[in-house]
């Protein structure tokens, strides 16, 4: 979609702007920096939407409307990628500058609605002033030239054996492109990528365009829905595509290591009754196609990246873990995409949303598959659910994640903690009016952000009855409240940091094949995802 209201008409740069649009490139090096603050007065300031868990992340006085982001990587992931990321959107009040989330990249220019713009730096914000303020209502066009640094090991691309592949939740999209890197702002993604033609490149939605020229080929795809930033994925390396077709005709596309596509097979080969198993839970699949895209790399964890969920190859490939086990995994990567994909989270206090159904998901194919109970995985859950409160806090108001460790808000309380709070939920409700409930969810907030409120609110419509006091002891307290139907169920004693008298849970407790996680099973904390 694109505004109807006209840009403002822009005049042209005086003189003085022209040398300090100058001076911004030659201050600018090849470091993760981004550029020395070259703005007038006053000095840039980081701006943020004010999210409780990450202040800073987001900007305030625009929407997004679509990102067009062309990557020309040369053949090594050791060297920093040249880009240009083209940003439209609309002002939402009048605008004298525009912050933008981005890191770790040098920028070489900006220009707002065709015009060179003056830029600066503050912490991890680009700052952009425009010839004239903008509007509240009109159209802005924003090119940024830069350059996107795959070195270093906080986030975004991540270095695999043959190329890269991206890994931006939660907040690190900003460390690869400049965005409005929070999830309540989803856009249409344009990507292209040059790379040599030897190599293979995939991102998010379908493909476009394919364009070989000399020893390079240009690789583009768009995707038909909406994307939270923390979802964009584009992988490069010595990787094959085979498809598949899905449910109704769905188009499956997997990116798979060339030398390992037999090996892989009988894993792809899941997907589509995977994908029915989940339309037959919850309704439609959301997006134009699906697949799984192994990436040879230690990562520690999965990824539901839109249309394209992430794994490590070590997941498939003379794996450890438990033919269960994984396949739990792969359909938890897959729920995502209608709980945190299609339907995004408003807050980042609101991942629990995200992650309680996506390891409900997990339980419940677990339980149908395999015989592996849900009941008797929750019940686990249930004894640590107060250690857990304790060390992060409740399912909705998890406490920040550590200084310099953001993967930390990807704690036991919002994976099994949080599916805790649905098993109540549908223990409350009865499940029939649970199971219309989670199709309501998806159905309602298709393609759109939305939070705890939306979902207490749509729950108690469900139900024909308030249940916010319900929700108020799940997702807030500090204890655990009794499980209904279940009296006998008990949780541990909390410790406390440096308690040695009280006994409580082991919470680091060694998951299939020493995976560290809160339980003996899939709910082993491999993945912010």
């Amino acid at each position: 979609m694109l505004p109807d209201s006209p840009p403002v008409a822009p005049r042209r740069p005086r003189p003085s702007r022209i040398r300090r649009r100058l001076r911004a490139l030659l201050l600018a090096g090849a470091s993760a920096a981004l550029v020395a603050a070259v703005l007038p007065p006053p000095s840039p300031v980081a701006l943020g939407i004010g999210d409780p868990l990450f202040p800073h992340l987001g900007n305030p006085g625009y929407d997004v409307l679509s990102y067009d982001l062309s990557f020309t990587y040369h053949g090594a992931n050791t060297t920093p990628l040249d880009a240009v990321t083209r940003i439209e959107a609309r002002a939402t009040e009048r605008l004298e500058r525009v912050n933008l989330d981005f890191a770790h990249g040098t920028v070489a220019s900006v220009e707002v609605n065709g015009l060179p713009a003056d830029f600066g730096s503050a912490d991890e914000d680009l700052v952009v002033q425009p010839v004239l303020p903008l509007e509240a209502g009109s159209r802005l066009h924003i090119t940024v030239t830069h350059t996107s640094d795959p070195r270093g090991r906080d986030g975004g691309w991540v270095r695999t054996r043959d190329g890269l592949v991206m890994a931006n939740q939660a907040d690190v999209a900003h460390r690869v492109f400049p965005s409005n890197d929070h999830p309540a702002d989803k856009a249409y993604f344009t990507v292209r990528v040059t790379a040599p033609s030897e190599l293979t490149a995939v991102a998010n939605g379908v493909r476009i365009g394919k364009r070989t020229d000399g020893a390079t080929t240009t690789w583009a795809y768009r995707t038909r829905h909406p994307m939270a930033t923390e979802l964009a994925q584009v992988a490069i390396g010595t990787s094959v595509v085979p498809t598949r077709e899905g449910p109704g005709g769905l188009p499956v596309r997997d990116v798979v290591p060339a030398k390992d596509a037999t090996a892989l097979e009988p894993w792809l080969a899941k997907t589509p009754a995977q994908i029915t198993w989940m339309e037959e839970k919850v309704g439609a699949y959301p997006f134009e196609n699906y697949g799984v895209l192994v990436a040879d790399a230690s990562t520690g964890y999965e990824l539901e990246t839109q249309t394209l969920s992430l794994f490590e190859r070590r997941l498939f490939v003379n794996s450890p873990f438990p033919a269960w086990y994984v396949d739990a995994i792969m359909v938890h990567e897959l729920a995502h995409q209608w709980f945190g994909d299609s339907v995004t989270p408003r807050r980042w206090s609101d991942l629990w949303l995200n992650e309680g159904h996506a390891t409900w998901y997990e339980a419940l194919y677990a339980e149908e598959k395999s015989g592996h109970t849900i009941e008797e995985r929750l019940r686990e859950a249930y004894r640590h659910s107060d250690q857990w409160r304790a060390d992060g806090g409740p399912p909705a108001a998890p406490a920040p994640p550590r200084p310099g460790q953001k993967i930390s808000l990807f704690r036991p309380v919002v994976y099994d903690g949080s599916a805790l709070v649905l098993y109540a939920l549908r223990q409350t409700i009865g499940t029939e009016a649970f199971e219309r409930l989670e199709r309501a969810w998806v159905s309602r907030y298709r393609d759109a952000t939305a939070g705890t409120d939306e979902f207490v609110r749509l729950a108690s419509e469900t139900a024909g009855r308030d249940l916010s006091g319900f929700f108020q002891g799940w997702l807030y307290g500090e204890r655990t409240p009794p499980m209904p139907g279940h009296p006998e169920w008990a949780a541990l004693t909390p410790v406390t940091e440096g308690d040695t008298t009280a006994s409580g849970p082991d919470t680091t407790a060694s998951g299939p094949a020493g995976r560290t996680g809160p339980l003996t099973g899939p709910g082993s904390l491999r993945k912010p995802g």
